[in-house]
């Protein structure tokens, strides 16, 4: 088992691998520095760190980073470190630019059988009983999904927020699109109703890739909205990737802002 891997992994019905990789760089450009701020007494990378390893399925949970510091920090507790180059444009592009070295951390490292589950550092209450069902998720569907992501059902006060990712979603459950904006928009109806009258779906951030899907990411043509979102999935399905979707329970917190970040640390003081 991999230095800093939680409970070893053990093969599903289909023999799938799983890697949780944890994408992080110091300088966010909306609060630079967020990964490493305390948070009760610990650094909110550290937290996401530990509570991946507390789930039972995968065979390794590793940070993938260009920043020597975070670097320093992941091995002094205890976790792998792929070192990256500082010119990627997402925490999916970074993981894709080391993917076969993540495979190689699983046993039996075989791309189509690997699944990489990417799970952003700036989530400080990740459930590890998410990660467990997203790996539960992938195998039973069959043939094994490209790409899976968990969604959850969103309140009336986010439905407006640019902060919460929305996700509008097909009747099978595959993600029709990713957006800043509330999805669907329900005409005639003044919006801070819209929440009575549609459906709408937070986008835990989370992804879990079929690492053969995953290398392919450099290779996917440039996506307008992606850049125009600022939303890295978009990317996925402008290239005609089917992303399918799975429903947790629960409220879900990434700190983007000064308001989340003081958010979380009452949440944890709490």
């Amino acid at each position: 088992m991999a230095a800093g891997a939680g409970v070893e992994g053990q093969d599903g019905p289909g023999g799938i691998r799983f890697i949780v990789a944890v994408p992080a760089r110091l300088e966010s450009s909306r609060l630079p520095g967020k990964v490493m701020a305390d948070i009760h007494g610990q650094p909110m990378l550290e937290r996401v760190l530990r509570r991946c390893r507390e789930a039972a399925r995968p065979d390794a949970v590793v940070l993938c980073t260009d920043s020597e510091v975070l670097r320093q920090a992941a091995e002094g507790w205890g976790f792998p470190v792929l070192m990256t180059s500082p010119e990627c444009s997402s925490g999916s592009d970074r993981l894709a630019s080391v993917v076969t070295a993540l495979v190689g951390l699983a046993s039996g490292p075989e791309l189509a059988r690997t699944v990489i589950l990417n799970v952003q550092g700036d989530q400080p209450f990740i459930d590890p009983v998410v990660i467990d069902a997203m790996a539960a998720e992938f195998e039973r569907r069959q043939p094994t999904p490209e790409v899976l992501t968990p969604v959850y059902r969103i309140g009336e006060e986010k439905v407006h927020n640019p902060n919460v990712v929305k996700t509008l979603l097909a009747a099978d459950g595959r993600a029709l699109y990713f957006s800043r904006s509330a999805l669907p928009h329900v005409r005639g109806v003044e919006p801070d109703r819209w929440h009575a009258h549609a459906p709408y779906w937070g986008h835990v951030g989370i992804y879990g890739y079929r690492a053969d899907v995953l290398a392919r990411w450099g290779s996917l043509p440039p996506s307008p909205l992606e850049q125009a979102e600022k939303l890295e999935q978009l990317r996925l399905i402008e290239a005609g990737i089917s992303l399918g979707t799975f429903v947790v329970e629960g409220d879900f917190l990434s700190v983007d802002t000064t308001e989340q970040l003081e958010q979380a640390r009452a949440m944890a003081a709490g």
